[in-house]
């Protein structure tokens, strides 16, 4: 037997320490019996064996805590526990929670020296070295210690976890910079997900442009890429630091985001564990906004045209009507419908209607300024809130929209080009008008535009229906 296969058998009833240090002996193996966990902790910890036997349950220190303390020192990480205990499903989970290399039912000797050999045979080899234990040491002092490390890291990934029911990438990451800052000191904390599509800077106001700088190198994140800004005084106003800590933040194995930590001069060890726990910890939640936003997004987006739909514009006309009001300036509105729709679908087949439809959803898009609500309305209708626009202005945007239409190219499956025009109807908002009347009004306009030959302009001003005339179009 190699002098590796030195064993600690840790015992409390005497009778049973000595039958089974003699059956482990007759085995091969060298064995330092203790009576007590303590004891048996300490000489462990002080010369390191190639593994240790003990019992699940005994008094004052158990093997779950006995198992947990071995794991966290650096001298014994590597050597196996095997526990051994009553014959009960719940005792062998605590056994493997507890990182136990076996769980053994007692009395089941040839069972323990199986799992005895099995561990030490997949135990890596170690370069024997250890350091000794001053004889002063308490290993009920230890384990207290471990626990209160274990509870503070189970309770910091308790409330890291708590972040899913946020629902959103911008309050889990105020959220999270709340909870940081409690628990570590930083220069900065960012946060971003795949691809940069969102990112998040936690920072002390005064050191703003530096700090953004520093993140975006550290993340990889372009210059140009908006960032959801935590500005505050509980992130430290240094203006340099050690190079940054950067985490990958994983789900199921996947990357979700990278966690970004701005050192401080002062080194901090226990703040960047507590990091590294928060880091380990968020790929569920960031994976639970994202959800959400996305579900969120489905909800309000029309699939084909990549436009709102009908119930998400009218959520967010009744918003900008009354910051319209509140804020005393103009809104227009437009309505347009294609025309001509149903002798597309019916003479080039549904699916170049759709083309035409998801085409004119892109070309809309691109014509509209940022400030503008555009959607959906339904079937092969489209509205358009023109924010700032009095009745003048109205019509410039109308007739540019018309004329954009009238130029767009879209070609059906044999490539033939599908011409395409639009009748529309404009109306500004009138004081004290609800969202109901201000889009019938456009509507009216828009089929008077039809009736008076499609592919044109008709202002609703007031009750009266005017025509704009047709630009030439190039």
């Amino acid at each position: 037997m190699r002098k590796a296969a030195s064993v600690i058998l840790i015992e409390p009833s005497e009778p049973n320490r000595d039958r089974l240090a003699e059956r482990l002996r007759m085995q091969g193996y060298q064995v330092t019996a203790a009576a007590g966990p303590a004891e048996g902790a300490h000489v462990a910890l002080s010369n390191p064996p190639a593994a240790v036997v003990a019992n699940l349950w005994m008094p004052s220190i158990s093997g779950v805590q006995l198992c947990r303390l071995l794991k966290a020192e650096a001298a014994t990480a590597n050597v196996p526990v095997i526990l051994r205990g009553p014959q009960d499903q719940r005792n062998r989970f605590w056994a493997e929670r507890a990182g136990a290399a076996a769980y053994v039912a007692e009395g089941r000797m040839g069972d323990l020296v199986r799992a005895l050999s099995r561990a030490i045979a997949e135990t890596p080899a170690g370069d024997d070295f250890f350091t000794q234990l001053h004889e002063s040491t308490d290993i009920r002092d230890r384990i207290a210690s471990y626990l209160d490390n274990a509870l503070f890291e189970s309770v910091i990934a308790s409330e890291v976890r708590s972040l899913s029911l946020c629902g959103a990438f911008d309050r889990l990451f105020d959220l999270l910079t709340q909870l940081a800052c409690q628990v570590t000191s930083y220069r900065w904390l960012a946060l971003s997900t795949p691809h940069n599509i969102r990112w998040g800077l936690h920072v002390h106001p005064n050191q703003r442009g530096r700090a953004e700088a520093e993140a975006r190198q550290a993340l990889g994140v372009a210059s140009d890429a908006p960032v959801i800004l935590v500005e505050d005084s509980d992130a430290h106003d240094e203006a340099e630091g050690p190079s940054p800590l950067v985490l990958p933040v994983q789900f199921a194995e996947s990357d979700v985001g990278r966690l970004a930590f701005g050192r401080r001069q002062e080194s901090d060890a226990q703040g960047e564990e507590v990091v590294r726990i928060i880091a380990r910890e968020l790929g569920g939640p960031i994976r639970m906004a994202t959800l959400v936003e996305e579900a969120q997004r489905l909800a309000t987006i029309d699939a084909l045209t990549g436009l709102m739909n009908r119930r998400a514009f009218l959520q967010a006309l009744e918003i900008e009507m009354e910051r319209a009001t509140r804020l005393h300036y103009p809104l227009s509105l437009i309505l347009l419908d294609v025309d001509h729709f149903k002798v597309i679908n019916d003479t080039r087949g549904h699916a170049s209607g759709d083309m035409v439809l998801s085409g004119l959803g892109r070309l809309l898009y691109k014509e509209a300024r940022k400030s503008d609500l555009l959607a959906r309305w339904g079937g092969e209708e489209f509205i358009i809130v023109l924010s700032g626009a009095d009745e003048e202005r109205g019509q410039i945007a109308a007739e540019r929209y018309r004329a954009a239409i009238e130029r767009f190219e879209v070609h059906d499956a044999r490539g033939e080009r599908i011409p395409i025009t639009a009748s529309m109807g404009l109306a500004r908002m009138e004081p004290a008008e609800q969202a109901d009347s201000f889009v019938d009004r456009a509507d009216r306009a828009m089929y008077a535009a039809k009736t008076a030959g499609r592919n044109q302009v008709a202002v609703a001003s007031g009750r009266v229906l005017q025509f704009q005339q047709k630009s030439s179009v190039g």
